[in-house]
Order: structure tokens, then C-alpha cells, then sequence
């Protein structure tokens, strides 16, 4: 196995590490510093990633199931070994306070460790068809197959484990990978080749490149040898992709504002610290983050006290330290876009319950109360740590609130009526809706995707596998 030492990087195809033409400063987002010099892919050596992924597609199709398992616990006992490097890798390019970078690189583990088991679980079905006239005598059924090469293209706010979301069904699913991580965090995917690349995966079937979206992306939807593209990031470029992509099979992850719904009666000291977590853990750079809170207005004002109580314990600092619950926005342009649209909601009449400020960095966990439905806090997806807390009088109102969005990823809804859950259920129009909980939660072997602008396919190691496999029907004629 070969390794990467020094700042500077090296792009990984075919199972070498391969020098690019030009390079650029990957910078850290707390304090500035230069973390390393990352290779700014050309068109060229996407093509060659391309090249090499579609020459290990036979030998992938060909691996028995229990080899690939295999391959993928030994990817997540690679992870197990470097856990603390990892984490440290994720604090440093992605600004993510180190606890909670641990909990990423255990989940990245657990979501490799659920690749390995559902290698071993593709399968088809038997069909009856004699239910038809004219079927009889007739034996069918249906297998999974690999869909071929497959361009994964992932973001910047869990940029191990939500690569793991495409890279661990993938090849679970016997699929070659071209993977262009976000530009900010291509360090933990480097990680990813080399570990991979030691636990036995063939060469080709994992290729990194880094650099520019605009040109990877071209790339990957005007070559035919790519079947499909997997991508989690912004609406506009999604949809730009899909519409691109032609017959490709294209999965999106767009993003949200993600609502929670707080009905009367409900125990507010229980679930206050649960839905300050869910609006700052990660400054809010969670496409499932807690944006916008709906609370009714017999417990409005409780709420809002405890609430903004709580976010004050909040320690904000330097991502390194392990008492830190807040750091830096992804970049200093985020930071000046987030406290644009706190400045601009305030000025059209929300009032400023918490923070509001910011230094170069690091934003202020903010919290705001009655927001109009317009503004970009409540409206966009504002993936910084703002949240908007409203008043409504029934949850009948605050369902259409949340629903009247342009995303629906998830939502959620604390209530002791389980009728009022069961309608909730029901009317939210969003792809997972969490019940006594923030819409936050997610662990890594459901369903997950959204609805309308959040996106399009579901992920989850089971799902995403159906995704990236095609079905083929075998019909066995015993007349002859």
C-alpha cells in the first residue's frame, strides 16, 4: 500500500496515487492556516478515473458477495484503527468540534459495518406465472445486478460518512466508484482510498479526484460508462445534473429547513435540550438541521425562555478542543451570508431572541422569533446556526406552515395525542416524519430522502443498494 506524507496530494486512479498539473490551498475554515495543497483535477483525469473504474467492473460483478462483505469490514476495521486521525482529519478541513467528529467516524464504521451485511442480502423472488392463463409450466424469477460505474459526488458537512452512503452500497452492490468529494474536504476521502485500497478492494473499483464541480461534473454526465450518479449537495446543482444526465440513473440529496412542531401540553423541559442539539450540533450544517420550530401558544413563551437559556451553556471555540460545541462556518463568505439574512429578517420585523453576531468565523448560535414566512432564514436553507421559533395556535396551523416549503426532507412533532401524531404522519408532506422527536435524527441503515425540492432516492445502505442495482427477470420454460 502506498501512503500520502506532506501537505501536498495526490489524486487516486487506478490504484496510484497520480500527480495533477495544478494545485490549490486547502485552507482551515477556524483559524485560516494551510492544511494542505490539493490537486485540482482536469478533465483528463476524470476521464482516466472513468477508464480505470470500467475496467474493474467485471471483476467487482464477478466477486462473490462474501468477498465484498469482506472487503467492506476490513475498510471499517481501517476506520477502527485510525479513529483518532480521522476525527482530527474532520476538525481540521471541516471546521467539526473533535467530539462530534468522533461520533462520525463511529457512524462512518457502523455505516461500512452495514455495507458488509447487505452484500450478503441481494436477492430476488420467485414469481407464480400460472396466475396467468397461459403461464403455466413455466418457472420465474428475478435477480439484482450491478448497475456499472457509478460518479459519486458528495458535500462538505460529513464528508466520511455520507461518502460511505455511496461508496459502502456501491460496492456492496459489486458497482466501480469515481468519487469527487466537496473541495473543502477531500483530506477524509484520501483517507478512504488509502484504507480501502489496504483492505483488499480491487484496483479501480475506488477512484478519487478532486477540484472543480463544474468540470468533474461535465465529466461525469456526458461519459456513457458512467450508469449512474449519486450526488448530495445544493438544488441548483442537483437539478442541473439531472437535467444533464439523460437516461443516467441520478439519486439527489438537496437539502431542507427542516420544522419541528411543539404541541400544547407537552413535557418542555424534556425535550428542550434535544432541540437546541438539533439547531446548533454542527453550526448547523446538517441538511436535517433544526431551522424552523412551530410551538403552540399556550407554551410559546415557555419554550422560547428555556430554549434560549439553554443555547447560551453553548462553548464556542476552537474545533480541536473537546469542549467545544461550536466552531466555524465552513467558510468566512457563509459566515457574512448568514448574518445578511439575520440583518434582513430583523429589518422586516423579527425579533432577535439570541446572538446575532459573528467574528470572521464563527457565527453566534441565533435564535429569532416571529419571522415571516418570506425571509431566507425561514424559507432557504440557511445551514448555519439560526433557528426561527413561531406561534401558532393549533398544529393544524403548524402543519401547514411546514408544509408550505419547497423542501421535505424531514419533520417532526411532540405531541401526547396519538391521534394528533397519527394525522401529523399523515399530512406532513416530507420523506421521514419523527414523532415525539427533532427531525435531526437519523441513523444509518433507514430510509432516507425527501420529497419536492429536498431531492429524489432514497439512501440508507438497504435502499441505496436498490438504487444502484437493476432488476432482471429469468423465465424458465418447462413445456419444451
Amino acid at each position: 500500500m502506498t501512503t500520502q506524507t506532506g501537505k501536498k496530494k495526490k489524486l487516486f486512479i487506478g490504484g496510484q496515487w497520480v500527480e495533477a498539473r495544478t494545485y490549490q490551498s486547502l485552507k482551515s475554515p477556524y483559524d485560516q492556516s494551510e492544511l494542505a495543497e490539493i490537486p485540482v483535477a482536469e478533465k483528463e483525469d476524470v476521464t482516466k478515473a472513468i477508464d480505470a473504474a470500467d475496467s474493474a467492473r467485471e471483476t467487482l460483478r464477478k466477486m462473490p458477495a462474501h468477498e465484498r462483505a469482506v472487503i467492506l469490514e476490513n475498510i471499517a476495521k481501517g476506520f477502527e484503527e485510525r479513529l483518532e486521525f480521522a476525527a482530527e482529519i474532520l476538525a481540521k478541513e471541516a471546521a467539526k468540534p473533535v467530539s462530534t467528529a468522533r461520533g462520525e467516524v463511529q457512524r462512518t464504521i457502523q455505516t461500512y459495518k452495514f455495507a458488509a451485511e447487505e452484500a450478503k442480502r441481494i436477492h430476488g423472488e420467485t414469481l407464480p406465472l400460472d396466475a396467468a392463463q397461459g403461464g403455466e409450466n413455466r418457472l420465474a424469477y428475478t435477480v439484482r445486478e450491478p448497475i456499472g460505474v457509478i460518479a459519486a459526488i458528495t458535500p462538505f458537512n460529513f464528508p466520511m460518512n455520507l461518502v460511505a452512503h455511496k461508496v459502502g452500497p456501491a460496492i456492496a452492490s459489486g458497482n466501480p466508484v469515481v468519487l469527487k468529494p466537496a473541495s473543502q474536504t477531500p483530506l477524509s476521502s484520501l483517507l478512504l482510498a488509502e484504507i480501502a485500497e489496504k483492505a483488499g478492494l480491487p484496483t479501480g473499483a475506488l477512484n478519487v479526484v478532486t477540484g472543480r464541480g463544474s468540470v468533474i461534473g461535465d465529466v461525469f454526465v456526458n461519459d456513457d460508462r458512467v450508469k449512474m450518479i449519486t450526488f448530495t449537495g445544493s438544488p441548483a446543482v442537483g437539478i442541473a445534473l439531472r437535467n444533464k444526465a439523460g437516461l443516467k440513473r441520478v439519486t439527489l440529496e438537496l437539502g431542507s429547513n427542516s420544522a419541528v412542531i411543539v404541541d400544547k401540553e407537552v413535557n418542555i423541559d424534556g425535550l428542550i435540550p434535544r432541540c437546541v442539539t438539533g439547531a446548533f450540533a454542527y453550526q448547523g450544517q446538517v441538511c436535517i438541521s433544526l431551522q424552523r420550530v412551530y410551538v403552540h401558544e399556550d407554551v410559546y413563551e415557555e419554550y422560547v425562555e428555556k430554549f434560549v437559556e439553554k443555547a447560551k451553556e453553548l462553548k464556542l471555540g476552537d474545533p480541536l478542543d473537546p469542549s467545544t460545541d461550536v466552531s466555524a462556518l465552513i467558510s468566512p463568505d457563509d459566515v457574512k451570508r448568514a448574518g445578511s439574512w439575520v440583518n434582513e429578517a430583523v429589518q422586516n420585523g423579527a425579533k432577535l431572541a439570541l446572538g446575532g453576531q459573528s467574528s470572521e468565523t464563527v457565527f453566534l448560535p441565533t435564535v429569532l422569533t416571529d419571522v415571516d414566512r418570506q425571509e431566507k432564514v425561514s424559507c432557504q436553507e440557511v445551514f448555519a446556526p439560526i433557528v426561527v421559533i413561531n406561534k401558532v395556535s393549533s398544529v393544524e396551523e403548524a402543519i401547514g406552515l411546514v408544509n408550505d416549503s419547497s423542501y421535505g426532507l424531514q419533520a417532526g412533532i411532540y405531541t401526547n395525542d396519538v391521534h394528533t401524531a397519527l394525522d401529523a404522519a399523515d399530512r406532513l408532506h416530507v420523506g421521514g416524519v419523527l414523532i415525539n422527536d427533532i427531525p435531526t435524527f437519523r441513523v444509518d441503515h433507514m430510509p432516507y430522502g425527501g420529497v419536492k425540492e429536498s431531492g429524489a432516492g432514497r439512501e440508507g445502505i438497504k435502499y441505496a443498494i436498490e438504487e444502484m442495482t437493476e432488476m432482471k427477470l429469468v423465465i424458465f420454460n418447462r413445456n419444451n
